[in-house]
């Protein structure tokens, strides 16, 4: 079986609504299902009692307040009760396709790697898990409506106890560098690395980014950004779903994946391009605001229950 790991923000507002969405989820995988929530956020200790998690309120932080990635892989690793665990953001809905996949790759190889990418949907409202046909309509939704976004943007990792136990650099979590570095170690281990995204629909609950810098407007501009990518690494370090080597189709069929050596050419590419087109807009932002050529924002879809 599986156990589950993750690290909660204040169960307040919208993130306290979309945080118990995913983890009441979780909760429905499997009957032995092994939970546990890093962290002494407010509400964080409420909600392992409400839904019987395991809580590990201690976490190793930075000095201005961000979580060490490494200290809550490791201590996961070390306490797990199963020898398949999973990271996944706290905002991170799963059904049961992602239980099917687990056990795919799981009755597949010994030491391995699954990733997915996620898809971006607004939920605002606490979901009825009660309702018979609750994943099905969800879905459904999620896919007519959500957008399935690119290959870098993975918020659940599935793996095999001890690939990453004591191997992890002092990343923070919250800001880039962790998650491509995460796969590429799994490569570099000779662990078999699984992109699931064709059968796991990872449903992520929109949300702002206040926690970040300018509310997350300007990626790669503050310290601590900067000291994650340094950790890193070069060019190679820089692995998406698109480095696995096995694919896990919607039928359940395990495909080869040979292009995956280009990935991080393409991938750094993208990223170089990506900051040049940053600079120019932040370059040209009080000239476009002068003439009144501002960002507004665009309508959505939002995810409610009407059955």
């Amino acid at each position: 079986m599986l156990t589950i790991f993750s690290t909660p923000k204040a169960f307040v507002g919208h993130i306290n609504i979309i945080q118990r969405n995913a983890i009441k989820s979780w909760t429905l995988l499997h009957p032995n299902v092994d939970i546990v929530l890093f962290g002494d956020e407010d509400g964080a200790a409420e909600v392992c009692r409400e839904f019987g998690l395991r809580h590990e309120p201690e976490v190793k932080r930075h000095e201005k307040g961000p979580k060490y990635l490494n200290y809550f892989f490791d201590r996961a690793q070390e306490i797990a009760k199963h020898d398949t665990l999973c990271y996944v953001n706290c905002d991170i809905i799963l059904m049961s396709d992602f239980q099917r996949a687990v056990e795919r790759v799981g009755s597949r190889w010994t030491e391995f790697l699954m990733v997915g990418r996620r898809w971006n949907t607004d939920i605002r409202t606490s979901l009825n898990f009660e309702a018979a046909a609750w994943q099905e309509h969800l879905r459904s939704f999620v896919v007519q409506h959500g957008a399935c976004q690119a290959s870098g943007w993975i918020d659940y990792f599935v793996f095999s106890r001890g690939l990453y136990h004591n191997k992890i650099p002092p990343f923070v979590i919250g800001r880039n560098g962790w998650d491509p570095w995460l796969i590429w170690k799994a490569i570099d281990s000779g662990a078999t690395v699984v992109d699931a995204s064709p059968m796991v629909v990872a449903i992520h609950q929109n949300h702002d980014y206040s926690y970040l810098p300018k509310n997350g407007e300007r990626p790669n501009q503050d310290d601590l950004t900067r000291a994650n990518m340094k950790l890193f690494g070069g060019l190679f370090h820089w692995q998406t779903t698109d480095s696995a080597a096995y694919v896990l189709t919607s039928e359940d069929i395990l495909k080869r994946h040979f292009r995956r050596w280009l990935v991080p050419v393409r991938q750094n590419l993208h990223w170089l391009s990506t900051m040049a087109w940053f600079r120019i807009l932040n370059f040209t932002r009080p000239i476009r605001h002068r003439l009144g050529f501002r960002r507004s924002p665009s309508p959505s879809l939002q995810y409610r229950e009407s059955h």
